[in-house]
């Protein structure tokens, strides 16, 4: 029985091609997403840590306004630390 590691980071994705541009998302998460000049979205890059609610909480609201459902939240896990005493064989 493994332990099971919470996630430290999100990404925020977008899929181009069920985005419309309506910009929804860059006025519910201004400091995750910006909009290109047709309206399209920009997201930040790069994985954005849970210890920051403010940004979690804007995330998950633009997800949520999307109104074509173009948006997702990817959480990861830390990388996990092999231990001294064992070795994973592939």
């Amino acid at each position: 029985m493994g332990v099971r590691r919470r996630p430290d980071t999100f990404t925020m994705r977008v899929n181009p091609i069920l985005c419309d541009g309506f910009g929804h998302c860059a006025e519910l998460a201004p400091e995750l997403v910006h909009l290109d000049e047709w309206g399209y979205p920009i997201i930040v890059d790069g994985p954005i840590r849970l210890s920051v609610p403010a940004a979690l909480d804007s995330a998950r609201y633009a997800v949520r306004g999307c109104p074509r459902q173009a948006l997702r939240l990817e959480y990861q896990r830390p990388a996990r630390a092999e231990s001294p005493g064992r070795r994973r064989i592939d």
